[in-house]
């Protein structure tokens, strides 16, 4: 059966990169800024992967992993090879770890269909983006949470920072908490503040720690 209408002529349909809208027919074509997450064959550590792409070419990668300690290797050299590359290059090259890797596949998808951050952004994203959207201390958001049945919660990591102290309340439920801004205090020693004293500056409270009936060390669960 015939199609009752001549479609081959109209072409893929048309997609946001960059504030334009492109008919996609070549991956020189391809522009944005997006992100893609992937795990491991085992599901032990996962990846987010951030890239810049500019006519095909990977211009600026942020490859950040949690999970397994030698992911964090792998990362490092993802990292060298993975900009000036296209992104078929990219997508067809082994980036060391299976988590990277698929998240490489994730956000290729992303990109070839639209989907990127940058997809209705004027002429994108400029390059050096990646960084900033780690925030002004330049370090990653980790969370990290533990709990165990009778001992209770115990937060280790937050957006904050490192957390040192748990308030909790007359119930032993958790008010608030002591962190330290790790990001602010590694400035602090580059610009050469004392120890002590860039501790002291970048320790902070949140929540009602203050009013807490009970402080307790989160590292401890005995």
């Amino acid at each position: 059966m015939s199609c009752p209408m001549n479609l081959k002529g109209f072409g893929p349909s048309p997609i946001p990169e960059e504030g334009e809208w492109v008919q996609l027919k070549d991956i020189k074509q391809v522009s944005g800024f997006s992100h893609g997450c992937g795990k491991c064959a085992p599901q032990q550590g996962t990846c987010k992967l951030t890239l810049n792409v500019k006519d095909g070419i990977i211009k600026e990668a942020l490859v950040e992993t949690i999970g397994c300690s030698g992911m964090t290797h792998s990362a490092a050299m993802a990292a060298e090879i993975l900009p000036g590359k296209t992104l078929l290059e990219a997508l067809n090259t082994d980036l060391v770890c299976d988590a990277i890797n698929d998240a490489m596949k994730n956000i290729f998808l992303q990109l070839v269909y639209g989907r990127s951050q940058s997809a209705f952004s004027e002429n994108g994203l400029a390059v050096g983006s990646a960084l900033e959207d780690l925030g002004k201390t330049l370090s990653s958001n980790v969370g990290t949470v533990y709990s165990q049945d009778g001992k209770g919660t115990r937060y280790l990591n937050l957006a904050e920072g490192y957390i040192t102290k748990e308030g909790l309340d007359e119930n032993g439920e958790i008010i608030g908490y002591e962190y330290v801004a790790i990001g602010s205090l590694m400035k602090a020693l580059r610009e050469g503040v004392a120890p002590q004293e860039a501790i002291t500056k970048a320790t902070k409270t949140y929540g009602r720690f203050n009013d807490a009936v009970t402080i307790i060390d989160p590292r401890r669960v005995d």
